[in-house]
């Protein structure tokens, strides 16, 4: 027996306040409360990709209404009945209160200070005490302003210092100000340097995922470099900028770092392979298989006839722990096509996308005004052009190098560790020196990236029941 979303609200009122008449729970929020779960459940039951693996989302799992409510009625909330639906090997569903900071998100605006940050263990196995490695600042953001810069390191938060168990309540709370407190690293050793600086996080503050782009000359080689820590589709266009600009200048080689991209809409990473490549336009880049419910008239992407094509045969592609979704779909989309060389760590392994699902309350969409609740659940499988999809446990790299916490470099720079390794295959090294030092290896726990992964998911404008290649632009995502 399938529900739709809404005609079995009344009923399932009905049976739920008739159980609850001698209480004083107020009316409105017992609606709105058995509406959110009804919603999670019809949600799930429409789109999820595992929805045939899951008993409790069997079409014909409920004989009556009564019998949907109380099952219903046995969880506490919506987080609680949507774990307890998710499909056993999925990592990457997800659910959140307010769609309004999703959207957000999903932009690039979020609430941040500009420092992007790793946390690693000093001594794993030893000890639960952690300590936080700047990645990368932000342009025109209060990091910037405060002289933060790369490599620095910092173990405290407002005078208590990190461990596994605290980290998030002092990192990620709602709190706009904390003090961090810094240390110096010597010899692979660390120890407090008596720095603090305090940041403050801006509200609705927007990152460019462009971070660097550059073409380095060196032995005899034009190489293109490009950082690109997010595919965002508001900067498609600047991204298509930066491709001119290797053409125009003609580079030999091309390098995609995507150590640090969690991953971003599939139409920008089909419109980043396409700017890359030029010679494969009409063909088949990816191909996705969603449950048997949807019906979608066109399960490939293909590649773009973009206005810039750099017709390369061969790429170079950093990648890290936390390179996921977006980021190996373009990896795995372009190696049936062109060499692809991966040089770096391990990569997530999601080879699924999520789109986000709303309470629609109507054929045009529009969204039910009692609640902001939305879902993020996995809706499809994408593969290459070849079927392979096959990397649950990461696209691993042709030549392995990980960070390490002291050496990270200068990102763009040749010397820095990870390009210096991909220009010394390319054979372009000569006189470019190499870090030296018993150093510390990140052993990652977290990071500002992978706390946020959860609001790397996609949105969708459209009602349940209306989908459409048009409508639903999936994300794939940490």
């Amino acid at each position: 027996m399938k529900f739709a979303i809404k005609t079995l609200l009344a009923a399932l009122l009905v049976v739920f306040l008739n159980s609850c008449k001698d209480k004083d729970d107020d009316y409105k929020a017992i609606e709105e409360f058995l509406e959110i779960k009804d919603f999670v459940w019809k949600g799930l039951n429409e789109y999820y990709y595992w929805q045939e693996d899951v008993n409790d989302l069997a079409d014909n799992r409920f004989s009556s209404d009564e019998d949907y409510t109380n099952y219903l009625k046995k969880y506490n909330g919506p987080e609680e009945l949507f774990d307890e639906l998710l499909y056993p090997g999925d990592r990457f569903s997800w659910i959140v209160e307010d769609y309004e900071v999703l959207e957000n998100a999903l932009n690039g605006i979020t609430q941040s200070n500009g420092m992007e940050f790793g946390l690693s263990y000093i001594n794993s196995g030893v000890s639960n005490k952690i300590i936080g490695f700047v990645r990368y600042v932000l342009p025109n953001s209060d990091a910037a302003s405060k002289n933060i810069k790369r490599g620095d390191v910092f173990y405290a938060v407002n005078d208590v210092e990190l461990t596994v168990d605290n980290y998030r309540e002092l990192l990620f709370s709602d709190a706009s100000t904390y003090t961090l407190s810094f240390a110096s690293v010597s010899d692979g050793s660390i120890a407090p340097n008596g720095v603090s600086i305090s940041l403050t996080k801006e509200v609705d503050f927007q990152e460019n995922p462009i971070h660097v782009h550059k073409v380095l000359s060196i032995g005899g080689k034009k190489i293109g470099y490009l950082l690109y820590n997010g595919f965002t589709e508001a900067y498609d266009n600047e991204l298509t900028g930066v491709f001119m600009d290797f053409k125009t200048q003609a580079v030999d080689e091309l390098v995609l770092d995507f150590r640090y991209n969690p991953g971003g809409r599939v139409k920008s990473a089909v419109h980043l392979a396409s700017l890359a490549t030029g010679q494969f336009s009409g063909s088949v880049f990816a191909k996705k298989k969603y449950n048997s419910k949807i019906n979608d008239d066109n399960l490939n992407y293909y590649f773009n006839n973009e206005s810039v094509q750099l017709n390369m045969n061969k790429v170079y592609v950093i990648t890290s722990s936390e390179t996921a979704s977006a980021s190996e779909l373009v990896i795995n989309g372009l190696k049936p096509y062109i060499e692809v060389i991966q040089v770096g760590d391990s990569t997530v392994g999601k080879n699924v996308a999520s789109a986000t699902i709303k309470d629609w309350i109507d054929s045009k969409g529009t969204v039910n005004p009692k609640h902001k609740w939305a879902m993020q659940p996995i809706i499809l499988k994408i593969s290459n052009s070849e079927g392979f999809a096959d990397f649950e446990k990461g696209l691993v790299p042709d030549i392995e190098i990980k960070e390490t916490i002291g050496a990270l470099g200068i990102l763009g720079d040749p010397q820095e560790p990870l390009l210096s390794k991909v220009l010394e295959h390319m054979g372009v090294l000569s006189g470019i020196a190499k870090p030296k030092g018993n150093l510390i290896e990140a052993q990652e726990v977290s990071s500002s990236k992978i706390f946020w992964e959860t609001i790397n998911g996609s949105l969708i404008d459209a009602p349940v029941g209306e989908l459409s290649e048009d409508t639903l632009l999936p994300y794939l995502i940490n």
